[in-house]
Protein backbone atom coordinates (compact mmCIF):
# COMPACT_ATOMS: atom_id res chain seq x y z
CA UNK A 1 0.00 0.00 0.00
CA UNK A 2 1.07 3.55 -0.66
CA UNK A 3 0.78 5.84 2.34
CA UNK A 4 1.30 9.59 2.55
CA UNK A 5 2.89 10.86 5.77
CA UNK A 6 1.21 13.80 7.53
CA UNK A 7 4.62 15.26 8.36
CA UNK A 8 7.12 16.15 5.66
CA UNK A 9 9.88 15.60 8.26
CA UNK A 10 8.68 12.08 9.09
CA UNK A 11 12.13 10.47 8.72
CA UNK A 12 13.78 12.96 11.10
CA UNK A 13 10.85 12.62 13.51
CA UNK A 14 11.30 8.83 13.62
CA UNK A 15 15.12 9.03 13.85
CA UNK A 16 14.98 11.53 16.72
CA UNK A 17 12.54 9.33 18.63
CA UNK A 18 14.64 6.23 17.99
CA UNK A 19 17.77 8.00 19.29
CA UNK A 20 15.98 8.78 22.57
CA UNK A 21 15.31 5.09 23.28
CA UNK A 22 18.00 4.00 25.69
CA UNK A 23 17.02 0.35 25.35
CA UNK A 24 17.76 0.46 21.60
CA UNK A 25 21.26 1.69 22.48
CA UNK A 26 21.65 -1.04 25.08
CA UNK A 27 20.94 -3.79 22.53
CA UNK A 28 22.95 -2.01 19.77
CA UNK A 29 19.91 -1.74 17.50
CA UNK A 30 20.16 0.32 14.34
CA UNK A 31 17.39 2.02 12.42
CA UNK A 32 18.10 0.83 8.87
CA UNK A 33 15.15 2.13 6.84
CA UNK A 34 12.09 4.34 7.27
CA UNK A 35 9.53 4.94 4.56
CA UNK A 36 5.89 6.01 4.79
CA UNK A 37 4.26 3.10 6.62
CA UNK A 38 7.46 1.00 6.79
CA UNK A 39 10.36 0.54 9.20
CA UNK A 40 13.37 -1.78 9.43
CA UNK A 41 15.60 -2.29 12.48
CA UNK A 42 18.65 -4.57 12.86
CA UNK A 43 20.21 -5.98 16.02
CA UNK A 44 23.61 -7.70 15.91
CA UNK A 45 24.10 -10.90 17.86
CA UNK A 46 25.45 -10.45 21.37
CA UNK A 47 25.67 -13.15 23.99
CA UNK A 48 23.99 -10.80 26.47
CA UNK A 49 20.80 -10.88 24.34
CA UNK A 50 20.39 -14.64 24.35
CA UNK A 51 18.41 -17.24 26.23
CA UNK A 52 19.74 -20.50 27.66
CA UNK A 53 20.37 -22.12 24.22
CA UNK A 54 22.28 -19.16 22.79
CA UNK A 55 19.40 -17.93 20.58
CA UNK A 56 18.12 -14.34 20.60
CA UNK A 57 15.79 -14.05 23.57
CA UNK A 58 12.05 -13.82 22.80
CA UNK A 59 11.99 -10.53 24.72
CA UNK A 60 14.44 -8.99 22.25
CA UNK A 61 12.54 -10.43 19.29
CA UNK A 62 9.29 -9.00 20.71
CA UNK A 63 10.91 -5.63 21.32
CA UNK A 64 12.00 -5.38 17.69
CA UNK A 65 8.53 -6.42 16.49
CA UNK A 66 7.06 -3.66 18.68
CA UNK A 67 9.55 -0.95 17.71
CA UNK A 68 9.45 -1.57 13.97
CA UNK A 69 5.66 -1.42 14.04
CA UNK A 70 5.66 1.66 16.24
CA UNK A 71 7.93 3.55 13.88
CA UNK A 72 6.17 2.30 10.74
CA UNK A 73 2.96 3.76 12.18
CA UNK A 74 4.64 6.87 13.61
CA UNK A 75 5.96 7.71 10.13
CA UNK A 76 2.36 8.44 9.06
CA UNK A 77 1.29 10.43 12.11
CA UNK A 78 0.99 14.16 12.62
CA UNK A 79 4.07 16.25 13.43
CA UNK A 80 3.19 16.91 17.08
CA UNK A 81 1.76 13.51 17.90
CA UNK A 82 3.23 10.56 19.72
CA UNK A 83 2.61 6.84 19.47
CA UNK A 84 2.01 4.07 21.98
CA UNK A 85 1.38 0.37 21.49
CA UNK A 86 -2.09 -0.69 22.59
CA UNK A 87 -1.68 -4.43 22.05
CA UNK A 88 0.28 -7.00 20.12
CA UNK A 89 0.39 -10.69 19.42
CA UNK A 90 3.53 -12.51 18.40
CA UNK A 91 4.13 -15.97 17.02
CA UNK A 92 7.66 -17.29 17.47
CA UNK A 93 8.00 -19.71 14.57
CA UNK A 94 11.73 -20.51 14.51
CA UNK A 95 14.64 -20.02 16.91
CA UNK A 96 16.47 -16.69 16.73
CA UNK A 97 19.66 -18.51 15.80
CA UNK A 98 21.93 -16.26 13.76
CA UNK A 99 24.22 -13.26 13.48
CA UNK A 100 21.65 -10.47 12.98
CA UNK A 101 18.03 -10.03 14.02
CA UNK A 102 16.07 -8.08 11.38
CA UNK A 103 12.68 -6.48 12.02
CA UNK A 104 10.55 -5.29 9.10
CA UNK A 105 7.14 -3.76 9.67
CA UNK A 106 4.40 -2.48 7.40
CA UNK A 107 1.27 -0.55 8.24
CA UNK A 108 -1.83 -2.54 7.32
CA UNK A 109 -4.42 0.14 8.20
CA UNK A 110 -3.84 3.72 9.29
CA UNK A 111 -6.89 5.24 10.93
CA UNK A 112 -7.63 8.53 12.68
CA UNK A 113 -6.63 7.16 16.08
CA UNK A 114 -5.62 3.51 15.73
CA UNK A 115 -3.06 2.02 13.33
CA UNK A 116 -2.67 -1.70 12.67
CA UNK A 117 0.76 -3.06 11.65
CA UNK A 118 2.37 -6.37 10.80
CA UNK A 119 5.95 -7.09 11.82
CA UNK A 120 8.05 -9.86 10.34
CA UNK A 121 11.21 -10.74 12.26
CA UNK A 122 14.01 -12.52 10.45
CA UNK A 123 17.29 -14.01 11.54
CA UNK A 124 20.30 -13.79 9.23
CA UNK A 125 22.72 -16.70 9.44
CA UNK A 126 25.48 -17.48 6.94
CA UNK A 127 24.11 -14.82 4.58
CA UNK A 128 20.58 -16.26 4.50
CA UNK A 129 17.48 -14.73 6.06
CA UNK A 130 14.91 -16.95 7.76
CA UNK A 131 11.59 -15.84 9.22
CA UNK A 132 11.60 -16.42 12.98
CA UNK A 133 8.55 -14.46 14.20
CA UNK A 134 5.42 -12.69 12.99
CA UNK A 135 3.44 -10.14 14.94
CA UNK A 136 0.35 -8.00 14.57
CA UNK A 137 0.17 -4.78 16.56
CA UNK A 138 -2.30 -2.00 17.30
CA UNK A 139 -0.95 1.50 17.91
CA UNK A 140 -2.66 4.63 19.19
CA UNK A 141 -1.81 8.13 18.02
CA UNK A 142 -1.77 10.72 20.81
CA UNK A 143 -2.37 13.95 18.91
CA UNK A 144 -0.82 17.29 19.79
CA UNK A 145 1.17 15.75 22.58
CA UNK A 146 3.03 18.44 24.51
CA UNK A 147 3.80 16.19 27.47
CA UNK A 148 7.45 15.13 27.20
CA UNK A 149 6.56 11.88 28.93
CA UNK A 150 4.50 10.78 25.91
CA UNK A 151 6.20 12.75 23.16
CA UNK A 152 7.73 10.19 20.82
Amino acid sequence: MKFVPKSKNYIEKVRESFERQEFMKLICASLVDVQPGYCEIHVPYQESLTQQHGFFHAGVISTIADNTAGYAGFSLMEENSSVLTVEFKINLIAPGDGEVLIGKSNVIKHGRTLTICKSDIFIRKNGKEKLCAVSQLTLIELKNSSDKKYNS
